[in-house]
């Protein structure tokens, strides 16, 4: 199993005159603690989960590429992409940037989006929900073009282009893998299963059943359910003081033994150095391997 850790609130104590100071420390500790994976939420306005929708937020994409200048090993990724919010081509462009200038380390996380209000806020469109999943699987054959060594026109139902042009090609090879996140049992884990190098369900106690709708899936598929990296989100609260420590690693283990591969961490109130140091001497080192 790996750790990966997921910074979903931008609202530092510090206030956004320090927050590239904050966020690069923060990487950099990740980076150094042996943490797998590195991702941002692609939201304008902050989530209810995490708080109002005044608190700040960043664009997603700007600030990868600046955690990238800050790291050395750790992979990057948006938990995830709504699809609405870029044409595919500028989707596939940035995250092949992202790619070159990290040496390799960007992950394509996408979804068909679902947050109507920053959505209308800013005037992006926002379609019923069957052409945003009509849209995801396009996106996600559009980029797998892109990301090819076929250049030529692309169409279909909602896209249209002349000419797929990628230049630079993703340095990833084959290509950057691609995180498809949410756990809808008729589309999102059939597109998974189509099309995806890994998933990202919510760590509840639908879990072992929404593996299982993955697995018919593939079966259906032909796919092999071993070569879908399984992830989870979940929120890690450790206590003051590390007093909660054991919890932790008990629901790492119970993970590992339904098959998740990765544990992308929230922590309760931002990220916090201390706490990230204690991971990497306490939990990293003895992780479960997944059965």
């Amino acid at each position: 199993m790996k750790l990966g850790l997921h910074l979903a609130d931008h609202t530092y104590p510090n206030g956004p005159a320090a927050l590239r100071t904050d966020l690069a420390s923060v990487a950099r500790a990740a980076d150094d603690a042996g943490f797998a994976y590195l991702s941002v939420m692609d939201h304008f306005f902050q989530i209810s989960r995490y708080g109002p929708p005044e608190h700040d937020m960043l664009e997603a994409y700007t600030t990868l590429g600046f955690l990238a200048a800050h790291t050395e090993r750790i992979k990057l990724l948006t938990m995830v992409t709504g699809v609405i919010y870029r044409h595919p081509g500028l989707l596939a462009k940035a995250v092949t940037t992202l790619d070159v200038l990290s040496g390799g380390r960007a992950i394509l996380g996408i979804g068909a989006g679902w947050n109507e209000e920053e959505s209308r806020g800013l005037g992006f469109p926002f379609p019923p929900l069957k052409e945003r999943f009509e849209i995801l699987e396009e996106t996600l054959q559009y980029v797998l073009k892109m990301w090819s060594d076929d250049d030529s026109a692309f169409e279909s139902k909602h896209i249209n282009a002349e000419r797929l042009l990628n230049v630079p090609q993703p340095l990833a090879k084959p290509r950057p893998p691609i995180l498809i996140g949410g756990g809808g049992e008729k589309k999102t884990l059939r597109l998974v299963a189509k099309y995806g190098d890994a998933c990202n369900l919510f760590n509840d106690e639908n879990l072992e059943h929404k593996l299982e709708v993955l697995r018919g899936h593939c079966e259906t598929e032909g796919r092999d359910y071993a070569e879908i990296t399984k992830t989870t989100t979940s929120f890690l609260d450790i206590g003051e003081k590390g007093e909660k420590l054991d919890e932790a690693r008990a629901d790492l283990h119970r993970q590992a033994a339904l098959g998740i591969d990765a544990v992308i961490l929230v922590i309760p109130g931002g990220p916090k150095l201390d706490v990230i140091e204690l991971l990497a001497t306490e939990v990293i080192p003895n992780l479960p391997q997944a059965t």
